[in-house]
């Protein structure tokens, strides 16, 4: 008897589910192909041998967002690009990350006033972890993974998340009539009812 549980103490390992699911899960984070500006070639070079971000499991560029659980959001984003970008990571597969990478997806960088430059993606998606620089070294996108590494251990089983969620208000940038603006607070809840359009009804009918 003293020999079978020696046996079992060698070859049984117990532990929380939480930790096997947060370990799996930054083990093996697949980002979503998306590049907005200059941050992006930044991004794509973390993926060169020199870098190498093989080794933290994160070199799975997926090409479509549904196959994706993290978003680089690498560049400038415009307010014509918002709602793509709020779309892209609504198909996003749950659990999703967010890393914000350079000054302009941070807080807007040198177009910070401009007219047609968002003031930080954070008004359109939650952020996780912000890298900054202008653009950041991929040192700068590496450490950005190791911290969101960090935060998905402490990760608990009922889903909380240490994150600010964004509003849907866009009344302090954009005229009411404006069509950006009604696009995108058609992507926040709650959401409108779906309508499908004039030619899928017809051609369902």
């Amino acid at each position: 008897m003293d020999d079978l549980e020696q046996s079992l103490n060698r070859n049984i390992l117990i532990t929380p589910v939480d930790y096997v699911l947060n370990w799996a899960r930054r083990s093996s984070l697949w980002p979503v192909t998306f590049g907005l500006a200059c941050c992006a070639i930044e991004m794509i070079a973390t993926a060169s041998p020199r870098y190498d971000i093989a080794r933290f499991g994160a070199e799975v560029f997926r090409p479509s967002p549904r196959q994706a659980d993290l978003m680089i959001v690498s560049g400038t984003v415009t307010w014509k690009m918002a709602p793509v970008v709020r779309r892209l990571y609504l198909q996003m597969a749950e659990p999703k990350w967010v890393i914000s990478m350079g000054s302009c997806a941070n807080i807007g960088g040198p177009f910070a006033y401009g007219y047609s430059v968002l003031p930080g993606v954070r008004l359109l998606v939650p952020v996780d972890v912000y890298v900054p620089g202008c653009p950041p070294r991929p040192e700068s996108l590496l450490q950005g993974i190791m911290l969101l590494q960090k935060k998905i251990d402490r990760l608990s089983i009922s889903g909380e998340r240490e994150r600010e969620e964004p509003s849907g208000d866009f009344s302090s940038y954009l005229p009411p009539d404006d069509p950006v603006r009604k696009e995108l607070e058609s992507l926040f809840p709650p959401y409108p009812p779906y309508k499908p359009s004039p030619e899928l009804e017809r051609s369902v009918g």
